[in-house]
C-alpha cells in the first residue's frame, strides 16, 4: 500500500476527495461529557478537597493539602539552575525572541477630541489573572510555557497561574525552568478537568482566573469548552495541521521530513503538499518510503500519512494558493523561489512559513512567532495567541454640552423608532434642560 494518498486537481472526483480528506469532526464522547461535568461540579462545591481527591485517583499522588502541591519559586529557580547548560541557554534565547516578538503587538489607549468637546477613546488593560495549562508527566512541553506565558507577561497580566499534572510525582525540569524564565506567579502540580475547574472556579487555595489558556488532553478541552462563560479560553485546539506549497526546486528529503514533523503529533495530525510538478511528489513520496523507518514515533506518522496525508498535483502555483484558502491550514510552507510572489494570494492561514528555509518546526520553538494557531478551518475567522488576547478595550465616551444636544436628538429620533421611550427622555433631558 503507498504510505501516502495522491489527488490530482485535473482529475474527476478531486473536489469530492479533497473533501473527504478534509473531514474531521470534533466528536463529542457522551462519557467524556458526562465525567467532565461531574468533575467540574464537584470541584465547584468542594475546592480543594475535591481537588486532592482527583489528584490521588487520576495521578496517583497522595498529598495531604494543596499547599504540598503549590510550588515555592525556589523549586522553579533549583529547575533552572539544573538544567545542562545547552538546554538552559536554548530555552532563554527562545524565551527572548518571543518575547521581542510580541512586544510589537502591544496596543495603546487612545483618544479623539471632536470639535464640540466631545471625547471619544480607548482604553487598554491587561487581565488580572490568567490560568495557564501545562501538560505534565513524561511529556515536555517547555515551548507551551513560553508560548503562553510570555505574551500574557508582556501584556501585563498581573499574576499567571500555572497548573501542570505530575503523574506518580514525576515533575518535568524543563517544563519548571520555563515556568521560572517567564516569571510565572504560582504553579500547582493538578491537572486535567480539575484543574480546569480549580482556575475557573477557584477554589480555597487556587485563585480563581479571568481566563484559561494551553493545550491538554480530551477531558482538558471539554472542561474549557464548559467553562467558557465564566470565564475565557483561548480557543478549543483540533489536531495539527500543515499544508506545504513546493515549486518543485526543493529538497525533497526536507519536504518529506516537514511532513513528518507535524505527522508526528498524533494518528489524525493532516500533512499536505501541494505541487505542480509530477516528478517532484514522486520524490517526496520516495523520501518519505527512505525516512520513515529512522523515525522514532514512524507508527504515529505511518497512521496520520495513511488517514489524513496527501500529495496533490496541481496545474500551477496560483491553483496551489486557491486550495490553500479552501483549506485555511494552520501552518502554511510557501517552498518556492520567490514567496513574497505568493503572499498577497494566501488569505487564510494561521501562521505563513516563507521560503525553502524556513521549516515550521522552527516556528514552534524559537522563531519569535506564537505557535498557538487556529486549526480545523478556524483560521478563516481566527488568529493566533498573541499579546491582544491578554489585554481588553474599554470605550470612552465623555460628551460635553454641545454634543449632548447633537447627538441626544439623534439618540432620541432613534431611541422612538425603537419603542423605547426612556431612552429618548434620557437622551433629551440633556439638551430640554440646557
Amino acid at each position: 500500500m503507498p504510505i501516502i494518498s495522491r489527488l490530482d486537481t485535473q482529475a474527476s472526483g478531486f473536489d469530492s476527495g479533497l473533501e473527504a480528506l478534509l473531514a474531521y469532526e470534533s466528536a463529542r464522547d457522551p462519557k467524556i461529557e458526562e465525567t467532565v461535568a461531574s468533575i467540574l461540579d464537584d470541584i465547584h462545591n468542594r475546592g480543594d478537597a475535591a481537588l486532592l481527591d482527583y489528584t490521588r485517583r487520576f495521578d496517583r499522588l497522595d498529598a495531604a493539602s494543596m499547599q504540598e502541591l503549590d510550588l515555592p519559586r525556589s523549586r522553579l529557580e533549583a529547575a533552572l539552575q539544573g538544567l545542562p547548560r545547552a538546554q538552559r541557554e536554548a530555552l532563554e534565547q527562545a524565551a527572548h525572541r518571543i518575547r521581542i516578538y510580541h512586544e510589537k503587538q502591544l496596543q495603546s489607549s487612545w483618544r479623539h477630541v471632536e470639535e464640540d468637546g466631545t471625547m471619544l477613546g480607548q482604553k487598554i488593560t491587561p487581565l488580572d489573572r490568567v490560568g495557564l495549562y501545562v501538560p505534565g508527566g513524561k511529556a515536555a512541553y517547555p515551548s507551551s510555557v513560553l508560548m503562553n506565558a510570555i505574551p500574557a507577561k508582556v501584556a501585563g497580566v498581573s499574576e499567571l497561574i500555572m497548573v501542570v499534572p505530575t503523574p506518580g510525582g514525576e515533575q518535568n525540569e524543563l517544563v519548571l525552568a520555563a515556568a521560572a524564565i517567564c516569571r510565572v506567579d504560582r504553579v500547582f502540580c493538578v491537572g486535567g478537568a480539575q484543574a480546569v475547574g480549580a482556575l475557573a472556579y477557584g477554589t480555597q487555595t487556587v485563585p480563581q482566573v479571568d481566563k484559561i489558556v494551553g493545550p491538554g488532553n480530551a477531558y482538558v478541552a471539554e472542561a474549557k469548552r464548559r467553562v467558557f462563560g465564566t470565564v475565557g479560553i483561548d480557543m478549543i485546539a483540533g489536531p495539527s495541521e500543515i499544508l506545504v506549497i513546493c515549486d518543485g526546486r526543493t529538497n525533497p528529503d526536507w519536504i518529506a521530513m516537514d511532513l513528518f514533523s507535524q505527522a508526528e503529533h498524533d494518528e489524525i495530525a493532516q500533512a499536505i503538499l501541494l505541487c505542480p510538478d509530477m516528478d517532484f511528489l514522486d520524490a517526496v513520496e520516495k523520501s518519505m518510503e527512505k525516512l520513515l523507518p529512522q523515525m522514532a514515533r514512524r507508527a504515529v506518522i505511518a497512521a496520520s500519512l495513511g488517514k489524513r496525508g496527501a500529495l496533490i498535483k496541481v496545474k500551477d502555483l496560483a491553483q496551489a494558493c486557491e486550495i490553500a484558502n479552501r483549506i485555511a491550514p494552520e501552518h502554511l510552507e510557501l517552498s518556492v523561489e520567490a514567496p513574497e510572489a505568493l503572499l498577497d494570494s494566501i488569505r487564510h492561514a494561521g501562521a505563513i512559513f516563507m521560503g525553502r528555509y524556513t521549516s515550521e518546526s522552527l516556528g514552534d520553538y524559537c522563531a519569535g512567532p506564537n505557535h498557538v494557531l487556529p486549526t480545523s478551518r478556524t483560521a478563516r475567522f481566527s488568529s493566533p495567541l498573541g499579546v491582544y488576547d491578554f489585554q481588553k478595550r474599554t470605550s470612552l465616551i465623555s460628551v460635553s454640552q454641545a454634543g449632548a444636544a447633537t447627538l441626544g436628538h439623534l439618540a432620541q429620533t432613534l431611541a422612538i423608532g425603537e419603542g423605547l421611550d426612556a431612552h429618548a427622555r434620557s437622551a433629551a433631558f440633556r439638551f430640554e434642560n440646557s
